[in-house]
């Protein structure tokens, strides 16, 4: 199983640690696409502040983050699974899990990154901000950059299993599944259901869409429940006591949608 999450925005900034090694991190086929990138962000923002901080689209209270991504190459460099926080991953818990379900989550887990591409959480990485809308001067739009790269590289990383897909709009234009990986590809969507006026409706939320993702992520992994096809995840999920619905059954050219029905939110 291979699991697509988003970054956080915000990340935990590493007080110590060694310098990132761009070389050792996850997804070779992707350094030099990294470097390309990587250059491209530290010539920026150690340049003008003010256009550094438009391109990127800071606002005044973030005008630090141009001087931290000037100094990528030197800052200390820490497991991604510890630098990326946010809802989402408070509610993944990483910290929490045991050594069998933290190994499972190192072998499963990859998140989607405007800088790195993709990493794994055991990978080690400074703090940064570049989102994958941004449009970094030379490289161009991140999202169209990102695709031509991860069409050479993913569709081995999702070797012959289930592929779930917890990314946000902005970071699934990196790469979307195609060929014979998006038949085994689901996507899910949380829905809440609540009585308004004697009659039950369902609403996408959005905050609490990004905190169910993330217990349902600990909770498989807790259980050590590893699907190999989205109609075993279901059955996987049914069985952990979420209230799945398949709302598009995947074909060769489109991936299936499960949506998680919630009534509380939290």
């Amino acid at each position: 199983m291979l699991v697509l999450l988003p970054p956080s925005e915000g990340k935990a900034a590493p007080e110590a640690g060694a310098p990132l090694e761009p070389d050792a991190l996850s997804l070779p086929g992707l350094a030099g696409a990294r470097e390309a990138v990587l250059a491209a962000l530290v010539e920026l923002c150690a340049g003008d502040e003010e256009r550094a901080a438009e391109v990127l689209g800071l606002s005044k209270g973030l005008r630090g983050e141009v001087a931290k991504n000037a100094a990528l190459r030197t800052a200390g460099a820490r497991p991604a699974g510890e630098v990326y926080t946010g809802v989402l991953f408070d509610n993944l818990g990483l910290a929490k899990l045991d050594e069998a379900a933290y190994a499972r989550a190192e072998r499963s887990l990859l998140v989607f990154s405007g800088l790195w591409g993709a990493v794994r959480i055991g990978d080690r990485i400074p703090s940064y901000r570049c989102s994958m809308g941004v449009k970094l001067p030379p490289v161009g739009a991140l999202g169209p950059y990102w695709r031509k790269e991860m069409d050479a590289v993913l569709p081995e990383a999702a070797g012959d299993g289930l592929v779930l897909d917890l990314r946000s709009s902005a970071y699934a234009a990196a790469w979307k599944p195609a060929g014979a990986v998006v038949a085994r590809t689901a996507t899910v969507r949380v829905l809440q259901e609540r009585e308004v006026d004697g009659v039950l409706k369902r609403s996408v939320v959005s905050h609490f869409n990004k905190a169910t993702k993330g217990r349902l992520v600990r909770d498989l992994l807790n259980a050590g429940v590893e699907p190999g096809s989205p109609g075993e995840l279901v059955d996987a999920l049914a069985g952990l006591g979420y209230r799945v619905e398949v709302s598009v059954r995947g074909t060769a050219r489109k991936a299936w949608q499960l949506d998680v029905i919630v009534t509380d939110v939290h």
